[in-house]
């Protein structure tokens, strides 16, 4: 089988090509992006798209050319030819994938390295405070104003969750917010303010840090909008740090299967402008407030 190399073929891959990067960019298939970090998650995805668009169409197209083209005629009782295999063409199309994979999942881990995850290589200052997502403190033992504390997992530490880059690790968290799931609810504290509510409400433009753990079986904490997803493990503190960049009103959704009720186990973000977040803070303080003076 001689790989044919034409006009036509040239043609036919340039126009495979500007096809398969228009709709990896343009396919819609992914919900608004409302955080800083949600452009690095959907340039993966686009370019996934990008490679899959490609693939679908290339092997799709050869597939009808070769049921049009090769069919049996009719009144055609004979055999086909004795084909036993092109080596160099089999080596091609499994060298593609290869390298196509090799090249995501290099993509892949440096996003992953960016948004906080863990960088074998990186190397930390060990005096530096450290959060109880390492295995060397239990929720007990932080500081007791989690909002002055640095992300910095020491070298070679297995942490759970997304943080700061390594670059960034040592930056201050503007806002911590503990996040506790259960069956069937989540519940959000602001340790700064003292204010426990069951919505999640955040001031645009600003950093935060959630510490998600879970007080019966596993949750999943997820974000679609934000592309964040980190499971919420009993007897184990997670974390994701990220900063929203669009004011509205988006689902939490859990994504692990929890029970019964694993479908109705939802609530909302809201993302507002920074006065509209201490307007809400000072309504929440009232409201505690009232509710604590109404005790008998």
């Amino acid at each position: 089988m001689n790989i044919p190399n034409s006009i036509t073929t040239l043609l036919a891959g340039i126009i495979l090509t500007l096809i398969s990067l228009w709709y990896g960019q343009n396919h819609g298939l992914l919900p608004v992006a409302a955080s800083k970090e949600a452009s690095s998650v959907d340039g993966i995805f686009n370019t996934m798209m990008t490679v899959a668009t490609g693939l679908f169409i290339l092997i799709q197209a050869v597939l009808i050319i070769a049921a049009i083209r090769f069919r049996r005629r009719k009144d055609d009782k004979t055999d086909g030819p004795p084909i036993h295999g092109n080596i160099p063409l089999e080596i091609l199309w499994t060298a593609i994938p290869a390298v196509i994979v090799l090249i995501i999942s290099v993509y892949s881990f440096e996003v992953y390295n960016e948004m906080g995850g863990l960088d074998p290589m990186a190397s930390h200052d060990h005096s530096t405070p450290q959060v109880a997502h390492t295995h060397k403190m239990s929720p007990q033992e932080r500081e007791p104003d989690l909002s002055l504390v640095a992300f910095a997992p020491e070298r070679g530490a297995i942490a759970l969750g997304l943080g700061a880059s390594p670059e960034n690790a040592d930056q201050l968290v503007p806002l911590t917010v503990n996040v506790a799931g259960l069956q069937y609810a989540w519940m959000f504290t602001y340790p700064d303010s003292g204010v426990t509510s069951g919505e999640l409400h955040l001031p645009v433009g600003q950093e935060v840090m959630l510490n998600i753990t879970a007080q019966d079986v596993l949750h999943a904490f997820w974000l679609p909008e934000f592309r964040l997803k980190q499971d919420a493990i009993p007897g184990r503190e997670a974390n994701l740090r990220f900063t929203p960049n669009r004011v509205g009103e988006y689902p939490i959704v859990c994504a692990e299967l929890c029970g019964a009720y694993h479908g109705a186990m939802k609530s909302q973000l809201y993302v507002q402008t920074p006065e509209e977040y201490q307007s809400w803070i000072q309504s929440q303080q009232q409201v505690a407030s009232t509710q604590s003076l109404a005790k008998p």
